[in-house]
Order: structure tokens, then C-alpha cells, then sequence
């Protein structure tokens, strides 16, 4: 198993948390980003630098992941192809993506940038995205506890 992590917008903590995850499992755990990410030394971690452009690091991380990899991404396409190659996927607030849910969140995205495109529904009004809360941070302890397995060898 490799641990994907969509590190362009992930936030400090949920950060903390892989480093403290991959460190302790012995995952060997990638941030894939288009900016180089400052990590502590550990065997356990690395880092890819992408070019600059819209989903280049998530193109990056679909062809790389296989089966049974986890990915940590808020970005819909990315996780259903990620589920798509028998992996895993799920959001730095704890939301686990699932092939049973995965299609409507793909279509509900779509349809939403549809409304946006089309000028029906104004980008200012969407709201921004909350900030990182403390019940967000246990859901994706939680959930990384649940999904990342120690290696034989850690």
C-alpha cells in the first residue's frame, strides 16, 4: 500500500496528521503537488513536484495509484478513479469516498459547475469553504487509523 496525499491545498493539521500516520504504519506516503511540500526526514516520506496547471498533480497521482493505495484528495474526479483502480479515497475532513456514492457526487458537481458556467448560479454566492474544525480533525484520524494499515515491515 502507498498513501497519495493531493498536497496543494491540504491543510497543516490534516498534514500533521499523515506525517504522524505514515511514520508510525511505515506507509510510504507521497505529497504530490506543483510547489515543493517541507517534510521531516523519514523513510516513510516523500514528495513529487508537477508542473504548474490545472490537475496536474491529480493526473499525476491517477496514474500512479493502484490497487489498494489510498489517496487523500477533495477532488471528486480524482477519487473515482481512484476507486475506479481498487483503491481508496478520502478527504482531509474524514469523508470516505465509495463506489456506491461517488457517481452522484460526480454528477452533483458537474450539474453545479453547469449553474456556474452558465451564469445561473453566482460563484459569490456559494460561500467559501468552512474552516478546519476539531471535528474535522478526528474524522480524519479516524478515518486514517481505519484505512492505513502498518507495513509488515514498520
Amino acid at each position: 500500500m502507498k498513501l497519495y496525499i493531493d498536497a496543494d491545498a491540504i491543510p497543516a493539521i490534516a498534514k500533521e496528521l499523515i506525517i504522524k500516520t505514515a511514520n508510525r504504519t511505515g506507509v510510504s506516503t507521497i505529497f504530490v503537488a506543483n510547489r515543493p511540500t517541507r517534510l521531516p526526514p523519514s523513510p516513510h516520506l516523500s514528495s513529487v513536484v508537477v508542473a504548474d496547471g490545472f490537475d496536474v498533480a491529480d493526473d499525476y497521482i491517477a496514474q500512479a495509484v493502484t490497487s489498494g493505495d489510498g489517496v487523500i484528495t477533495s477532488d471528486i474526479p480524482l477519487a473515482s478513479e481512484v476507486l475506479d483502480k481498487g483503491g481508496w479515497a478520502m478527504t482531509a475532513r474524514g469523508e470516505v469516498f465509495s463506489l456506491e456514492t461517488i457517481k452522484l457526487k460526480l454528477n452533483s458537481r458537474d450539474f453545479m459547475d453547469m449553474m456556474r458556467g452558465t451564469g445561473v448560479l453566482d460563484p459569490s454566492q456559494m460561500g467559501g469553504q468552512k474552516p478546519y474544525s476539531d471535528k474535522d480533525k478526528k474524522a480524519f484520524a479516524d478515518g486514517l487509523n481505519r484505512l492505513v494499515k502498518p507495513t509488515k515491515n514498520s
